[in-house]
């Protein structure tokens, strides 16, 4: 608090104070009294009203910084109304009891509602896992139908697998820290997994998966790490073109017009290490890259093909912050999709 807004914040008493006090010197004069005697009450007045004023801020101002201490020094903010100490006067005591009682109150609240955010949390985790049984049940009775059908039918379980399997790291993201399990892994081992996880999708749109340079060592956590490769594969799987005669990609330095992932790595730095991913599907309008993180945003191609949700990317940022993982990604619209992520190779 500075001096002009505790003075702006008495003003008007000020003001009132010094009307009372000309009133009372045209009193005095009127009634005969000296001016000098006049004149120098007045200037008693005003010292000593001024000498209030500046211990009355000083004052004002220690107690605040007093405050802000405490709050500054909480981990738990909430906590302040309880960490004060007793206040001077009955004004101030009975304000900080308000403020208790509205705090507590909105304790309650919050306690209730991360109750049951916790308590949904759970049924979607035991929901997925439960789920999954069924789903395992659907492609066993596949193996016993006609090849086309159990084509179909299998492609379109292995989708609804990974819808599920999102569902399940979406309801734990809230608060993925506390699963996170962050050591020394090999990245082609991550890899193998991620591409193994998710091969019945990539080889039902016959995408064809090249690997380099994966031969070294991430500090991450693994299970995390490959979920976010599985949503980058996904949308590989999801987003590819058709084959066409004329069609010669320009991007990527890819060859061939059969859909192609290639994941590589390399090593900028001693402590850094970048993991490419990159395919040659239809591409991200340039417009719409900016957005492609954003929670529930499906773009022109999602919409186009149906049955996007538009949570694969945000969840993929949304673990890589939290992973301490940089991660971009750039496009050209037909030509493919590229997605860099860096990891730390040492600690």
């Amino acid at each position: 608090m500075t001096f002009h807004e505790f003075i702006s914040d008495r003003m008007g008493k000020i003001i009132l104070e010094i009307i009372i006090l000309a009133a009372s010197s045209g009193v005095l004069f009127a009634t005969g009294t000296q001016p000098g005697i006049i004149t120098l009450l007045f200037v008693l007045i005003c010292l000593i009203r001024i000498t209030v004023l500046l211990i009355d801020f000083f004052k004002s101002r220690s107690h605040l910084m007093e405050l802000e201490n405490i709050l500054s020094g909480l981990n738990q903010k909430y906590l302040f109304a309880e960490c004060i100490p007793p206040q001077k006067t009955v004004y101030e005591r009975k304000l900080f009891a308000i403020m208790r009682r509205s705090y507590k109150s909105m304790m309650e609240a919050v306690s209730d509602t991360e109750a049951a955010r916790r308590e949904y949390r759970e049924y979607v985790e035991s929901w997925v896992h439960e789920i999954k049984s069924p789903i395992t049940a659907a492609k066993l009775i596949c193996h016993g139908i006609d090849p086309e059908p159990r084509r179909r039918l299998t492609q379109e379980l292995a989708l609804i697998e990974a819808h599920v399997e999102r569902a399940l790291f979406y309801a734990r993201a809230e608060n993925p820290e506390k699963d996170f399990i962050i050591q020394e892994y090999n990245l082609e081992e991550i890899v193998s997994e991620a591409v193994q996880t998710y091969s019945t999708l990539l080889m039902q749109n016959n995408i064809r998966i090249e690997t380099e340079n994966l031969h070294h060592q991430i500090y991450t956590d693994s299970k995390w790490t490959c979920f976010i490769l599985g949503q980058l594969l996904q949308n590989a799987a999801r987003y590819t073109k058709s084959s066409k005669p004329d069609y010669k990609p320009r991007a990527f330095l890819y060859t061939q017009d059969s859909p192609v992932v290639t994941i590589s790595a390399e090593l900028p730095t001693k402590r850094q290490l970048i993991l490419t991913v990159a395919d040659n599907g239809i591409g991200i309008p340039a417009h719409e890259l900016p957005r492609i993180f954003d929670r529930g945003f499906t773009g022109s191609n999602g919409r186009a093909r149906g049955g996007s949700t538009g949570m694969g990317l945000y969840l993929c940022r949304k673990l890589s912050d939290s992973l301490g993982i940089g991660l971009q990604i750039t496009s050209i619209e037909h030509e493919g999709t590229c997605a860099k992520l860096t990891f730390l190779t040492k600690m």
